[in-house]
């Protein structure tokens, strides 16, 4: 028979292990709680820069989804947080588009529209945003300046639409992103942003978002 003992060694251990697991990680969103009274996942707020916003939390298979949709316009769920990318240095999440924005690119104003973006703000006036583009390739690493006085910096993630449809997971190490961007040592995460445009090509454009995390490794 077990003694109270040893099942009490055991719970011990469990214990540790599960607050090891969560010290690991910081997850920022699972959307697994669904939405508020006002239809908005907990904690986010819904920013409308151009036309109505139009989203869902939904069930995708084993995924609790954050759905968007963008007919000519642009809108945004963001969040305040606080993450320090210096301990925890890699971004995790997932995502899939159905629909590119006909003509996207973001290197010119009169295109700068995207199906998926991952905005990470470090300050008033440095960013770093991870997006899918209908046309800018794979891998690019730009700047862009959306409004006086701020920088963001932009990382072509997936491009095109060969993954349409597809789930995917992304990891990127925040830490080295914004050291190669701006040269210096991070400062804290203070927001996200998650978020789709096709106003500038008056198209339209729909992707899904899931489990958003900060890891330490």
């Amino acid at each position: 028979m077990i003694t109270i003992r040893i099942l009490q060694s055991i719970l011990a251990v469990l214990l540790a292990v599960s607050l090891a697991g969560a010290e690991d990680r910081l997850v920022i969103a699972d959307f697994s709680t669904g939405v508020d009274a006002q239809g908005v996942p907990p904690g986010w707020q819904v920013k409308e820069k151009s036309g109505k916003s139009d989203f869902a939390v939904v069930k995708d298979g084993d995924l609790h989804a954050l759905m968007l949709r963008s007919a000519n316009t642009s809108f945004s769920l963001q969040k305040e947080v606080k993450v320090d990318v210096k301990q925890y240095p890699a971004l995790s999440w997932k995502w899939k588009v159905t629909k590119l924005p006909k003509d996207g690119d973001f290197r010119k104003s009169r295109t700068d529209d995207q199906a998926a973006q991952l905005f990470l703000a470090f300050t008033k006036t440095k960013a770093i945003v991870y997006i899918w583009d209908t046309s800018a390739p794979q891998g690019l690493m730009e700047s862009t300046s959306p409004v006086p006085f701020m920088t963001v910096k932009v990382v072509v993630v997936r491009s095109g639409s060969a993954e349409l449809g597809k789930w995917i997971t992304e990891t990127r190490n925040v830490y080295e992103d914004y050291k190669k961007f701006y040269g210096d040592e991070p400062p804290v995460v203070s927001g996200m942003r998650l978020q789709i445009n096709s106003q500038h090509t008056e198209t339209s454009g729909e992707s899904w978002f899931a489990d958003v995390e900060f890891r330490k490794k």
